[in-house]
């Protein structure tokens, strides 16, 4: 058997200019792979027009065009044109007159998948142009007559297409969409398989749309591919800025879900309640309006792309671990936490809070926490508490990069420059600024969110240098400061580090990267003595 397929050149250039479309199928950014359509040839053919016989219905001409060119699509003489290719659509341009037909190949009663024709007639009757693809010598070449081998029903290819998904995702979610299963012949290494054409298409355990190529004979995987789409979406964040992100289509359905970056960045809604991680937000148009769903999805791109471009790490992870973030949780709720799963937003109650994703060092600082939980993974209580929400206010104020305050944009949004809390000046805020004034009691887990200040001022000094409790420190610059910082918390501390041990880890991270002796080392030996950590 020929198991090439002919493009429609020879015996159509007579009738004008025949431009050939390329290969089988381009890679279009839906995870097709010219694999797809080894099947049929695209085609293109346009110039000089057919002039239809006189009398007949408009499909008659259709087919008599067709049987003009009955060699060149590889029937012979006898074959019946009717019984070859169908027409499955028809369309009239009601401003220009024009008819335009979809037809299909067909084998024995069943399309060809990706055979596909467009046909198109001008307002005199007169055929002005056949696209598409054919598969060559298939009828000369099967048997006669066809036998065919269909033994699984669409159910049971439906179910074969479900158990793929589940073994490569996990459990999945509800249908989104009804699955069917349409029964085509595809072509596989130039012979025609029987096989079901079905989806798979669920929000959970992510949004997932593949498309399924499963043989009638033994249910076997022929083909898939996912066609969820990602677009560049638009949206008002909480400030009432405009941002542009990362979207997917499926449907007609946008969704909040980036796969640009490592395994996946979503965003969902709580709807004021605590079920996690909510619902998927979704829009029918591609601009926003869901302004705390903007914000998170946006800054969480941001900080992905941050610790990407800064420190090679491919999320938090660094093995592409999906970021998920979760939007008006619970009602007027003045918190944002990482769970250890994913990250969760409060919309605040509008007084002392406004809606918590609207800050980008807020969102840095809860990612930055799963970036701990998989590093050092210190100890959410006392000093390894109050290191890890330090290095979380580090690493997110650096990522936003514009000042040293946490919190600015959301905290107390009727106070004008009021923050969260403050790198340069920690006691703005209630934070201690050096070892001797930390807080030693039992509250917030031992002062995690207290004590945290006595490491920020040192980062502080480090990164911008200054005079301090007696201690001069020449200053660094921010990105020499993160970059020994980040170095630390992900190959020097460990679980139970305390702040002594951090002015080690900190030092030899500097030691290594920058060398024994170096400014940066001077930098943050000093910066610890000033804040009383020895």
């Amino acid at each position: 058997m020929k198991k090439s397929l002919a493009s429609l050149l020879a015996g159509l250039l007579a009738l004008g200019s025949f431009a050939s479309a390329g290969t089988a199928a381009e890679n279009n950014g839906r995870g097709k792979s010219p694999e797809l359509f080894t099947g049929a040839s695209p085609i293109s053919i346009t110039g000089q027009s057919w002039k239809a016989p006189a009398g007949g219905g408009s499909e008659d001409k259709v087919y008599a065009y067709l049987e003009s060119v009955k060699g060149s699509l590889h029937l012979s003489s006898k074959d019946n044109i009717r019984g070859k290719f169908q027409i499955t659509e028809q369309k009239v341009n009601s401003k220009t007159g024009s008819q335009h037909y979809r037809l299909s190949q067909y084998i024995s009663g069943i399309p060809v998948y990706g055979a596909d024709q467009t046909l198109h007639i001008d307002k005199s009757g007169n055929v002005t142009s056949l696209l598409g693809s054919v598969v060559e010598d298939v009828y000369q070449t099967l048997p006669q007559p066809l036998v065919q081998l269909k033994t699984l029903s669409g159910a049971e290819a439906i179910s074969a297409a479900l158990k793929d998904a589940t073994q490569d995702y996990g459990p999945l979610g509800e249908a989104q969409v009804t699955p069917a299963a349409d029964l085509y012949y595809f072509i596989v290494a130039g012979e025609p398989k029987l096989t079901y054409k079905t989806e798979v298409n669920v929000l959970e355990p992510e949004p997932l749309r593949i498309r399924y190529f499963i043989s009638a004979e033994d249910g076997s995987v022929l083909f898939k591919y996912n066609i969820l789409e990602h677009l560049t979406g638009t949206g008002t964040g909480v400030n009432g800025d405009t941002k542009t992100f990362e979207t997917r289509l499926s449907g007609s359905t946008y969704q909040l879900y980036d796969n640009t970056r490592g395994n996946g960045i979503v965003t969902y809604t709580a709807r004021n309640r605590t079920s996690l991680p909510g619902t998927l937000l979704t829009s029918s148009t591609n601009v926003w309006t869901d302004k705390a769903g903007v914000d998170a999805h946006t800054y969480a791109e941001r900080t992905y792309d941050y610790y990407l471009q800064h420190f090679g790490r491919n999320s938090l992870d660094n093995n592409g671990l999906q970021i998920r973030s979760t939007v008006h949780y619970y009602t007027s709720y003045n918190n944002a936490f990482w769970n250890g799963a994913q990250i969760v937003f409060g919309d605040g109650d509008g007084v002392t809070f406004t809606q918590l994703s609207g800050d980008l060092d807020v969102v840095g600082h809860e990612l930055t926490h799963g970036v701990t939980e998989h590093t050092a993974n210190l100890e959410y209580y006392g000093e390894p508490g109050a290191l890890n929400e330090s290095f979380s206010d580090i690493i997110g104020n650096s990522i936003e990069g514009d000042n040293w305050l946490v919190g600015d944009d959301i905290y107390t949004p009727a106070i004008a420059g009021d923050a969260l809390r403050s790198l340069a000046n920690p006691t703005l805020y209630g934070q201690p600024d050096k070892y001797s004034s930390r807080y030693t009691g039992t509250s917030d887990y031992g002062g995690v969110h207290t004590n945290s200040g006595i490491n920020n001022k040192a980062f502080y000094l480090a990164a911008q240098g200054g005079t301090f409790n007696g201690v001069s420190v020449t200053g660094i610059g921010r990105e020499d400061a993160v970059q020994i910082y980040y170095n630390a918390l992900v190959y020097y501390l460990t679980t139970s580090s305390n702040f002594s041990a951090a002015r080690t880890a900190v030092i030899q991270s500097a030691t290594e990267l920058f060398g024994a002796g170096s400014p940066q080392v001077t930098a943050v030996t000093k910066a610890y003595n000033a804040v009383e950590v020895y």
